[in-house]
């Protein structure tokens, strides 16, 4: 990589606010590592008014590596997102994503709403772009201990039917630990 400034994008679509907590979390275990974290979302017709500014083409050709979310819809990503990366193709065919690092993240209203099956669905465009899949090993402790989200797919929350966007200790420490595994390998790999 030849990035003069070197970033990781973290990619996010959010309605009710759970996966943008979750950006910001992993954002901050990239930061603890020396390493920018831009927080970017997809356009769609809800969110006019989005927290963070919309991804732009350069900003996805130029990132060392991605982090990306989304809420479970019935086990894979939401429709803005999906819609995003089937905007991808030039990207593809050029090969800008290939041996960049990337990781996945999620949030759902059950525990078992369809976390790890939308993690999974949301690796394949990343793989097919040939990036580098990572998950959260289980040498991180609180995958032992979560009784809420967190998976070695991704960082997870579970939110309830309430819509509780405030993230337990756990998923936040599974969030950092995520962000700081992405940021350290993207420093490698731009060596």
């Amino acid at each position: 990589m030849t990035n003069s400034s070197p970033f990781v994008l973290v990619l996010y679509y959010s309605r009710h606010g759970s996966v943008l907590n979750l950006a910001k979390q992993i954002a901050k275990g990239i930061e603890s590592q020396g390493v920018e974290a831009k927080i970017r979302t997809v356009s769609d017709d809800h969110n006019e008014d989005a927290d963070y500014p919309y991804v732009t083409e350069q900003e996805l050709v130029s990132c060392s590596a991605i982090a990306l979310g989304s809420p479970c819809r019935f086990g894979t990503m939401a429709a803005p997102l999906k819609a995003f990366w089937e905007s991808t193709s030039i990207n593809w065919l050029n090969g800008d994503l290939i041996d960049k690092p990337a990781c996945v993240f999620t949030s759902s209203s059950s525990l078992h709403g369809g976390n790890e099956a939308t993690l999974l669905s949301m690796s394949l465009p990343l793989l097919h772009h040939g990036m580098l899949l990572m998950g959260v090993p289980y040498s991180e402790p609180e995958l032992h201990n979560t009784t809420s989200g967190g998976t070695p797919y991704g960082a997870s929350h579970v939110s309830g039917l309430n819509s509780n966007n405030e993230l337990t200790k756990s998923e936040i420490t599974i969030c950092k630990t995520l962000g700081q595994r992405l940021a350290i390998t993207a420093k490698k790999l731009s060596q």
